[in-house]
Formats: structure tokens, C-alpha cells, sequence
């Protein structure tokens, strides 16, 4: 077990660190990683960067720590701290969101159903329509999404992360599907068209 056997909650980790106890930062290292990386790999395309922007994010939270108030959620606390990073990191290096979801997972919630698809859609093509429809959200709709359906957290915890009302989280969440089904429906249509054309005489 990478974390040695520690069965504490993170808040309780957190509280013994604040007691003096600093080595135990490397289980909430282990603990948030994984998953740290996988939220910034939505962000950054550069392994380099998410490197780098991983480490400061851990240093951030480290030199920080003592002013965590352990009765609310480390989690929420600590995507805070890699959500401001990685808006920082965009912003220095005027790089546009580069992001790779699984379209099984999240086609359906947008469309009602992946049998709208047409059959000669490859996994490839699969993604850079995902990617095309992403890509023309606004942050305020694109973070809801990653936060609800890849990272699996819930609204409270959104909202905590990014600071706006728990019906704020909701609102955005549906508005950001409903833009969705609307940019995929303008694909298709083009799709349909290009096709004619292609075959007509």
C-alpha cells in the first residue's frame, strides 16, 4: 500500500502534519497524484508541463497546509490550488485547453444516444469531435464537465473548487450539455451535406 498502511481520512493526515508531523505529506502525495495529473492532462498537452506545473501545485499546497481548516474537504481544497495553477499555466504559456475525453462515457449525456452516430466514425474521429465541441465552450461550462463526469466529483465539491453557488454548478452543467448537443447537431449537419456533395453527379 503506497500511503504505508495509513488508514486516516486526508483531513486527519492534514491535522497530524499541522501537529508537526511534515513527512506524512507524502501520503497525501500519493493519495492526489494520480489524480492531479489526470485533471491537468485535460489541460496541458505538454508532458513537460504538466510536470512542472504538478510539482508547483504540491508546493503551493505544502507551504499552505497550516492554513487548511480541517473541517472542510482536503480534496476541494487541493483542486482549488491545481485549478488556479493551471489557469496560470495557460495564461503564461497562452496555450488554448488541449482535451482528451473517453466519447463513450460522456457522448450519451449530451445526445440522448451514440446510435445518432454514423457507423464509420472511428475512435480517433471520435475524440476530435469531442475535442471540436469542447473547444468552443467557455471555461465557465468547459470546468463544470471535467469536474462532474471525469473527475467525479460531486456539486458541492465544484463548487467549492471553483468558488460559485451550488446552483451555479448545475446551471452550468446543463447549459454546457445543451451548447454541446447544439455544436454536435451543426457537425452532422455539415457532415450530411458534405457528404451529398460528394456523391452527387
Amino acid at each position: 500500500m503506497r500511503d504505508g498502511g495509513f488508514r486516516q481520512t486526508d483531513e486527519e493526515i492534514v491535522s497530524l502534519i499541522q501537529s508537526g508531523k511534515v513527512e506524512l505529506f507524502s501520503i497525501l502525495i500519493d493519495r492526489y497524484e494520480e489524480k492531479i495529473k489526470r485533471y491537468a492532462r485535460k489541460f496541458l498537452a505538454d508532458r513537460e508541463d504538466i510536470d512542472d506545473v504538478l510539482q508547483d501545485i504540491f508546493i503551493k499546497a505544502y507551504k499552505n497546509i497550516q492554513s487548511f481548516d480541517v473541517k472542510r474537504k482536503f480534496s476541494s481544497w487541493i483542486y482549488r490550488i491545481a485549478h488556479n495553477k493551471l489557469i496560470d499555466a495557460l495564461r503564461e504559456r497562452n496555450k488554448n485547453p488541449l482535451l482528451f475525453f473517453d466519447f463513450d462515457t460522456f457522448f450519451p449525456y449530451y445526445t440522448g444516444s451514440k446510435n445518432d452516430l454514423s457507423q464509420d466514425i472511428d475512435r480517433k474521429q471520435e475524440k476530435e469531435i469531442i475535442d471540436s465541441c469542447l473547444d468552443k465552450l467557455e471555461p465557465k461550462y468547459k470546468e463544470p464537465i471535467i469536474f462532474y463526469y471525469f473527475e467525479g466529483l460531486s456539486y458541492q465539491e465544484i463548487s467549492d473548487i471553483l468558488q460559485i453557488p451550488i446552483s451555479t454548478v448545475g446551471i452550468r452543467i446543463k447549459r454546457a450539455k445543451d451548447k454541446m448537443r447544439l455544436i454536435y447537431q451543426d457537425f452532422n449537419l455539415w457532415k450530411i451535406k458534405k457528404n451529398k456533395k460528394k456523391n452527387s453527379p
